[in-house]
């Protein structure tokens, strides 16, 4: 389950490190990409449901910020962090 983002801003800065990377990128990094923030993964349909149902009530659409990028290494698995490149400006806490 996720929360899907809508960020015109950040599609953008996507687009622009796309395409620094032209030629490198897999298929799945060619798509069109839909922002989302993931919940939870690889329960049962039930479970999604019930939280889903659960979150429904409590999680209301609102602004945000992100705070930075993170730079992640996958060499077959887990990830690994290798950077964080964090927006200037004021961050809130």
């Amino acid at each position: 389950m996720a929360i899907r983002l809508a960020s015109p801003a950040m599609l953008r800065l996507r687009g622009e490190i796309a395409d620094r990377f032209h030629g490198m990128l897999t298929r799945q990094d060619q798509h069109a990409p839909r922002l989302h923030v993931t919940i939870q993964n690889k329960v049962s349909p039930q479970e999604a449901k019930a939280l889903l149902e659960s979150l429904q009530v409590s999680i209301a659409p609102g602004a945000f910020r992100f705070r930075g990028l993170g730079l992640f290494r996958y060499r077959g698995g887990p990830w690994e962090p290798v950077r964080e490149f964090l927006f200037r400006g004021k961050q809130k806490a």
